[in-house]
């Protein structure tokens, strides 16, 4: 055999050879292996790197140990992200999944604080408000022992005063648009809900403008009255006493 066609046979071997590792497949990461990927894209806040490890993870069925943690974890990392409609999903999920999991009531209570964080302003959707409100009360029912409980105490007293805010805010809309039957009922609603809320001052003030627009001289004198009474250091008792003297009939009670 010539030197050349020698040449050309190791040319073709070694063509071969690259075309086989070439096509040969990757080797497939352990659920082990992705774990501890997730875990070193957490640590460095690389969320989105770690929520497609923990997938891998959770997708892998390895072990019920594993997948419920990679659950868990991926709610954490949409939570880090600020993806927070997300993260309710996957706190909820982990919750339904796993009831009495010694991690059930992290995951309601960071359900709650997924939607409190979703809250805007008071002339948006109420919606995550409302969600709120729900997640953190059943929390409060379900784990009164639990470590979160004063921190989720003060969010659901938060979410609560917003929506008395709100209710102040559409009663407030009906009164200056003249639709004082809506603005009376939607107020005296609020009145019953929120009975202890530092903001029902504004409430009984609007209330009582509303009684006295809508000519109900009487009820409206007595609900700004009350508000003289149970608010004594309220900056609208000023408002209110021009309000009656507008009307006529201004009698504060300042003692």
């Amino acid at each position: 055999m010539s030197l050349r066609a020698v040449q050309y046979l190791a040319m073709i071997s070694a063509v071969a050879i690259l075309a086989a590792c070439a096509s040969a497949p990757a080797p497939v990461k352990t659920p082990e292996a992705n774990l501890k990927e997730a875990e070193k894209a957490y640590a460095s806040r690389n969320y989105e790197e770690a929520i497609a490890a923990y997938k891998k993870v959770k997708e892998s069925y390895s072990s019920p140990e594993l997948t419920t943690q990679a659950e868990l974890k991926i709610a954490d990392a949409y939570f880090e992200n600020k993806s927070y409609i997300e993260a309710a999903s996957a706190y909820e999920d982990f919750r339904k999944l796993h009831p009495v999991n010694p991690k059930a009531a992290y995951a309601v209570y960071r359900a709650g604080l997924s939607y409190y964080y979703q809250i805007t302003g008071i002339d948006t959707d109420q919606t995550p408000v409302k969600s709120a409100v729900t997640m953190l009360e059943a929390f409060l029912s379900q784990y009164p022992d639990s470590e979160y409980v004063p921190d989720a105490r003060a969010k659901l007293a938060d979410c609560k005063l917003k929506q008395l805010e709100y209710e102040n805010y559409v009663g407030n809309f009906y009164l200056r648009t003249g639709k004082y039957p809506s603005a009376i009922k939607r107020l005296n609603e609020a009145l019953v809900r929120f009975p202890k809320s530092p903001k029902l001052d504004e409430t009984l003030f609007l209330l009582g403008k509303a009684y006295l627009e809508s000519g109900d001289l009487a009820q409206g004198r007595t609900v700004l009255q009350r508000l003289y009474q149970q608010y004594p250091q309220s900056p609208l008792r000023e408002k209110a006493g021009k309000l009656l003297g507008g009307f006529g009939s201004y009698s504060s009670q300042r003692g």
